[in-house]
């Protein structure tokens, strides 16, 4: 069974990386567009309230943090597709394993990620950033960060099934902005009102971009929190925690899509 479920799940994989060749486009600005939004706050906005020392060692880390959040749209869009069109009912009705159809989905989600992470990364080093720490320190902030989209992956698979319509995906990929841009991606906690300062130290986001930072050799926040503190046991606990809540009910959704 677990061989038959494997299988089942590369075929479907392989399906969302066809649709690669037949929408290079939707590809190319899922990679372009946090490049546009790094290149834009190192350059155009810049300045990083609270930071000290060069600003980009320290956006650099949290952009990585924020792309991992972005591109969810075609993710979910793609799942609402696939429900409009029956296409997943199809799928349900032959003989495969039920959860072929989500794996593979977030399969080819994390592959299309990891792309995305290595051109950002090059991108990264393009303007100024260097890593200082080990090798074994930039494969744990890899890893860090993979975990986060993996995160982030299911709670849109999960939202996408609620939804169930390609128009409701803009009104729930909005929600990703605030929470986002909520961390401290471009501004330390420090610099922001005490309540707000709070919010973000807390922040998933936040957890792994000052993990990263820690990680690269480069400091993240000021010293206090607990949260800052222990930065890299919250960007473990934080996607293991939000995994462990959105993944059985995004199973659980698609069990009752045919009742």
């Amino acid at each position: 069974m677990t061989v038959w479920a494997l299988t089942d799940s590369w075929t479907m994989t392989r399906r969302e990386l066809a649709h690669w060749a037949r929408q290079p486009v939707q590809v190319v600005v899922g990679l372009v567009f946090p490049v546009m939004l790094l290149l834009m706050f190192g350059y155009l906005v810049g300045g990083g309230r609270g930071v000290e020392g060069a600003y980009v060692g320290f956006l650099v880390p949290g952009m990585l943090a924020l792309t991992m959040a972005f591109g969810l749209d075609s993710t979910m869009l793609a799942v609402t597709q696939d429900l409009g069109k029956g296409v997943i009912d199809r799928f349900r009705s032959m003989p495969m394993a039920s959860s072929a159809v989500l794996v593979g989905r977030s399969v080819a989600d994390m592959l299309q990620s990891a792309l995305s992470l290595l051109v950002m990364i090059g991108v990264g080093y393009a303007i100024g950033w260097r890593w200082h720490g080990g090798f074994g320190s930039f494969l744990g902030a890899v890893g860090l960060l993979l975990l986060l989209r993996f995160a982030m992956l299911w709670i849109g698979i999960h939202l996408a099934m609620v939804a169930g319509k390609p128009e409701m995906v803009q009104a729930v990929q909005i929600l990703v902005w605030p929470i986002g841009f909520l961390s401290n991606a471009f501004a330390t906690p420090e610099s922001m009102p005490g309540w707000l300062g709070a919010a973000v130290e807390w922040n998933p986001m936040s957890a792994t971009a000052t993990a990263v930072r820690d990680l690269s050799g480069i400091p993240g926040v000021a010293e206090g929190s607990w949260a800052a503190e222990h930065a890299q046991l919250m960007a473990a606990v934080w996607p293991v925690a939000l995994v462990a809540v959105f993944f059985p009910l995004a199973v659980r959704r698609f069990r009752r899509l045919s009742h």
